[in-house]
């Protein structure tokens, strides 16, 4: 009785705990649910319409979270538990009903169909699992929150077989908890296990769990439940209390020895004694019970344990188990590659990629690991061989423009002169306008950009200098100070055009003047000039037929099949055509200075209107007015003779 008494003072506070809380595991208006408990966790199914926030919460107030199913035993389990729930009701109506899991997806977390839980994680942690039982294709909604539910026929019991599917919704709000929601399911985790207590007689055993699940029909009680034990056939009999302590390290027990509420009366044909394998009877009404071949009894001389430790597959996973020296213990060994979690008994992958063995990039895997070459870099040969640098330049794989320079593990690109680098990525080129800058510009009067180059020009009566930058007065110019040509001089001048050459940049000294010195000053129009290549349509100047001349500062187009022409031969051509030039700028200007002239005076000339009208208008309304203009005269008419006065006598009458 003292040993059944020492754990009375950690019950009665769990009780009591119980009793405030007001749990309603038992007694008149309880919900009523049903709990499941192996290996070292505990599995309980809840009636009641909530939504999935409100289910999570209920079973975190007790200690847990909505239930895992990461594999097919656990879905097991639940699908028992659930199996409990329906049986303690009476038949229910052929429907379908959903009990949610802990199987989540949080708002704006999309849909990944190439992982198993297609982005759902579970509520309570850890790595994803492979382990699914989808009910149909999971919808790839992102904008709300998303839940999972095990599907269940309210009205048939689950088959062993036939483990519930899952079925993904929305998670629902207090009050409307979705379609067909008619519970849930929570998951209990414990550090062990004891096995239920053996009784040898008539009596009844209760468990409490820290869950606050009140049970008699426990397949393994978690570490921390209270027992409460009352021997006899009827409702009175004296109660023992005991606890479900660990005596050592993963060893779990009761502190109680023997089977409880022995009779004589019944002996060995109760419940087997209480025994867990063999029980035997003595002469005077005792028993005892004993174990068979390959086992040894424990210390509460009811249970039974095999003499080889590792009989009852205590490792798990790829952790296989080596029994100790004498029998009585057992290690768990890993394979190469992994290495014993926090429990001893289960093996997690070794990440050999912190020793850094790899010369370069390391990616782990498990069991293993493999070596990788940086970007940039090759293996050598075949497998994983060293690495070497990959040359990005080679001639039909270079990715730049222009120029390519292979660097150790990269590249770089380069142009050409009179390009820079454009792109993204920079591996493009692109042409630099030396014209844009009139102020700093290398020619001395009218420049054209070209491709990766300019050239420079003169204006109509100058010549490019040898430098091909500065300008020279021409003979043309020379001849407009002396007056125009006549005779056949003139005829041949006409039409003339300075030539301009291409050039490649100049190289320029410090200051940005050119190394070789104009020789003349240039002409005045306004210096560096840009100059395009589209001219407007002009009647082509006489001269040789197989050179054409642009007017002003374009250049000449030589004709196709007849590019054979020297410079000399067209600096001669170009010479005979600058007086046409000339003439054809100056009627250009004066005619534009006629019309300008012709929209000033339009102008004027309606200004001088509007003023002297606004000046009469002013003048009429400023008139003084006479009384009788508001006045209209009667017309006139023939004046008749005055009527006789009718009280004049009448002749004739006396007054």
């Amino acid at each position: 009785m003292m040993a059944t008494c020492a754990g009375l003072p950690l019950l009665l506070p769990l009780l009591l705990l119980r009793l405030l809380l007001g749990q309603p595991w038992a007694g008149a208006g309880a919900h009523r649910e049903a709990a499941v408990c192996a290996g070292r966790a505990c599995y309980t199914a809840h009636w009641g319409k909530l939504s999935a926030a409100e289910a999570q919460l209920h079973c975190s107030r007790n200690g847990g979270n909505l239930a895992t199913v990461r594999s097919e035993e656990e879905a097991r389990h639940t699908q028992r538990a659930l199996t409990q729930l329906l049986e303690s009701e009476a038949p229910l109506a052929a429907r379908m009903g959903k009990f949610w899991i802990g199987l989540q997806r949080e708002k704006a977390k999309c849909l990944d169909p190439s992982l198993p839980l297609k982005g759902f994680s579970w509520v309570g942690g850890g790595e994803d699992t492979l382990y699914t039982n989808w009910n149909k294709e999971v919808r790839s909604s992102c904008i709300s929150r998303r839940c999972v539910s095990l599907l269940l026929y309210l009205s048939q019991p689950s088959h062993a077989s036939h483990l519930p599917k899952w079925s993904e919704g929305p998670c629902g709000s207090p009050g409307s908890p979705g379609s067909n929601i008619e519970g849930f399911v929570c998951k209990f985790s414990f550090k062990g296990m004891c096995q239920p207590l053996a009784l040898g007689g008539p009596g009844r055993v209760n468990y409490t769990t820290p869950f606050n699940a009140t049970s008699s029909s426990l397949e393994a009680v978690p570490f921390g439940s209270a027992a409460t034990v009352v021997c006899g056939a009827g409702e009175a009999g004296q109660e023992d209390y005991f606890m479900c302590r660990e005596k050592a390290p993963d060893v779990f027990d009761w502190g109680s020895s023997g089977p409880l509420c022995v009779s004589p009366q019944y002996g060995c044909s109760f419940n087997n004694g209480g025994c867990q394998q063999d029980c035997f009877e003595g002469g005077d009404g005792s028993f005892r019970c004993g174990c068979r071949p390959g086992f040894r009894l424990l210390d509460d001389l009811v249970t039974c344990a095999s003499r080889d430790p590792c009989s009852s597959s205590p490792c798990r996973g790829a952790a296989t188990c080596v029994p100790a020296p004498h029998g009585k213990n057992y290690t768990c060994r890993c394979p190469q590659g992994y290495q014993l979690d926090s429990s001893q008994r289960d093996c997690v992958d070794m990440d050999e990629c912190q020793d850094s063995p790899c010369r370069q990039a390391c990616v782990n895997v498990p069991g293993g690991f493999r070596c990788e070459c940086w970007v940039g870099y090759e293996p050598s040969g075949p497998g994983e061989g060293p690495c070497r640098d990959v040359d990005e330049c080679v001639p039909g794989r270079s990715p730049c423009a222009q120029e390519c320079t292979n660097t150790d593990g990269s590249f770089y690109c380069s142009c050409e002169k009179g390009y820079v680098l454009a792109g993204a990525e920079g591996t493009e080129c692109q042409d630099v306008d030396e014209c844009a800058d009139t102020e700093n510009s290398l020619c001395d009067s009218l420049c054209l950009n070209t491709q990766g180059s300019f050239r420079c020009g003169c204006l109509p009566g100058w010549e490019l200098g040898l430098d091909g930058v500065s300008c020279t007065p021409g003979p043309t110019s020379l001849t407009l100070l002396s007056g125009p040509p006549q005779g056949e001089d003139a005829g041949d001048r006409e039409g003339k055009l300075v030539h301009s050459a291409t050039m490649s940049r100049p190289t320029r000294d410090p200051e940005g003047t050119s190394k070789e010195a104009p020789t003349a000053k240039g002409p005045s129009l306004p210096r560096n000039a840009p100059v395009t290549l589209a001219a407007p349509h002009m009647p082509a100047p006489s001269g040789p037929p197989d050179v054409w001349m642009e007017p002003s500062t374009h250049h000449p187009m030589v004709t196709p099949g007849r590019g054979e022409n020297t410079e000399e031969d067209f600096t001669t051509k170009q010479s005979d055509e600058g007086t046409d030039g000339q003439k054809l700028l100056l009627f250009y200007i004066l005619g534009t200075v006629v019309a300008i002239l012709l929209l000033l005076a339009l102008a004027l000339g309606l200004l001088v209107y509007r003023k002297r009208r606004a000046k009469r208008e002013k003048e009429k309304e400023k008139k003084p007015q006479n009384a009788a203009d508001s006045y209209s005269w009667a017309p006139e008419r023939a004046e008749s003779r005055a009527l006789e006065n009718q009280y004049s006598p009448t002749p004739g009458t006396d007054c």
